[in-house]
């Protein structure tokens, strides 16, 4: 069974999230504690040949891998899949038609279309075939006024395996300024919920962009068990500006007045 349908068994996982260029720096998050780990393509500062040895990376570090793929295309996915991601995250999935399409580029026929040519995945795994290929892991993104339109109908496709929200994108499509990760907006949060109650009712896999773990517990008790935790561009950031802002503190504390 591929890791990342055991991780979601029964309990939520915690993801990180990368979006800088950088084989060493998906080393430290591969081996920070996280269950899974998502290169992002679509947003992050990586190409397709830099994804490859982040991947080996990733594997290295013994973590599960997801991409988030640039957009829905099938080219992209397939490429992915064949560089050794165990799973895609598949961006803007907002009708019936696109979640078929995203899904057929992940599974090899009758499933769907995808090409064969699975390198990486043939090195880790000689065995690794058609049928076993079949388990790599689909999730698409509900992240607009559209998509939670045709939510029912988006989740009754088959081999949907995980429905990912993207809070500041759906709050972009609602008109909403000012929301949060959290859902401080009213409006804002019960569209997010209504995705997780969803998923929830046909078995499917709930994930979320948290931004931090005191938010991805709130989602974990809402059903959410994809929960990706914060990007390594923000922690990195965040550090930074932490530890500047703590020298002039000190500083100004033991300057002479």
């Amino acid at each position: 069974m591929n890791r990342l349908r055991e991780l979601w068994d029964g309990r939520a996982t915690y993801g990180g999230w990368l979006t800088l260029p950088g084989t060493v720096s998906a080393e430290i998050v591969g081996r920070a504690g996280y269950d899974w780990v998502c290169i992002d393509t679509q947003h992050g500062l990586i190409g397709y040949d830099l994804m490859v040895p982040m991947l080996q990376a990733l594997t290295a570090a013994g973590s599960a891998t997801f991409v988030r793929v640039a957009w829905n295309e099938p080219a992209t996915i397939m490429k992915t899949l064949d560089a050794g991601a165990e799973g895609v995250i598949v961006p803007m999935v907002n009708t019936v038609e696109q979640a078929r399409a995203a899904v057929g580029a992940c599974r090899y026929a009758p499933k769907g279309y995808r090409s064969w040519g699975p390198i990486r995945p043939r090195l880790l795994d000689p065995s690794y075939s058609v049928d076993s290929a079949q388990e790599v892991v689909c999730a698409v993104m509900c992240e607009t006024v559209e998509a939670i339109g045709n939510l029912d109908r988006i989740l009754e496709v088959p081999g949907i395996d995980a429905v990912f929200v993207g809070p500041n994108d759906l709050a972009v499509s609602m008109g909403i300024r000012g929301s949060s990760y959290a859902g401080e907006n009213p409006e804002h949060r019960a569209a997010m919920e209504r995705i997780g109650a969803a998923c929830a009712a046909r078995g499917i896999t709930a994930g979320i962009m948290c931004g931090s773990p005191e938010v991805a517990q709130q989602w974990r008790g809402l059903g959410f068990r994809m929960l990706a935790i914060e990007s390594d561009a923000r922690l990195l950031a965040r550090g930074a500006e932490s530890d500047a802002h703590r020298c002039r503190e000190l500083e100004a504390a033991t300057s002479p007045r």
